[in-house]
């Protein structure tokens, strides 16, 4: 990211995919002199096309949009030569989403109701190359970091119990036995403190560690 002096103002790009949003930012943006927005956009495509183009400080980015996710496109933005720092503004506080997002690269994250002056906080402190995470976010990614997070394979096979596959359906689609799959199953019951397969389901959905898709 580009040093900036004391005058210059702080260079901003919204991702959202909701106009709404975007034009409730804009407002809040446009009213104080240190900021500027450089532009909003609603997917991660049209981002990444944009910071091609453009150089800007903060990235404020929404996790969940069609397509591209937030979580997807965050590496490639903070990948940018101009390197950004990205604020994640989120309706969601679900654990894993704010771990993968912290472990993406993102500086700092927010809920969309937080208050007009912790946005802003917010956007000044990335501006300058600070973390900000509330406390109890912050705390929540601590203690995430000490457990152990499912494998690509135990996802994979959490999404297919979602589905209701068995431990044999799901061993022929993974090409491997039904008794190692049950084996995947323990452990993901374990990590994540989950009685059964149902609640397991429950409780990864809640948290984020599997999507939701519509």
């Amino acid at each position: 990211m580009e040093k900036q002096s004391e005058q210059s103002p702080i260079r901003i790009l919204i991702v959202d995919d909701h106009p709404i949003v975007r034009a409730g930012l804009a407002t809040l943006l446009k009213r104080e002199q240190d900021l500027r927005l450089e532009g909003g956009v609603n997917s991660a495509d049209e981002a990444l096309a944009f910071l091609a183009g453009h150089v800007v400080d903060v990235v404020l980015l929404d996790l969940r949009m069609p397509k591209t996710t937030g979580i997807e496109v965050l590496p490639k933005i903070v990948g940018n030569p101009c390197s950004p720092g990205v604020l994640i503004l989120s309706s969601f506080d679900y654990e894993e989403e704010i771990y993968r997002a912290a472990m993406a690269g993102a500086r700092g994250y927010l809920m969309k109701s937080a208050p007009r002056k912790e946005i802003l906080q917010a956007v000044r402190s990335v501006a300058q190359g600070k973390l900000h995470f509330p406390e109890g976010i912050a705390n929540r990614i601590l203690e995430r970091k000490g457990r152990s997070g499912l494998s690509p394979r135990e996802q994979d096979i959490l999404i297919m119990i979602s589905k209701g596959l068995t431990n044999k359906e799901i061993g022929h689609a993974l090409l491997i036995s039904q008794f190692t799959v049950r084996n995947h199953v323990n452990h993901i019951l374990e990590k994540l403190q989950a009685s059964d397969r149902t609640e397991a389901v429950s409780i990864a959905i809640q948290q984020g560690v599997i999507a939701i898709h519509s």
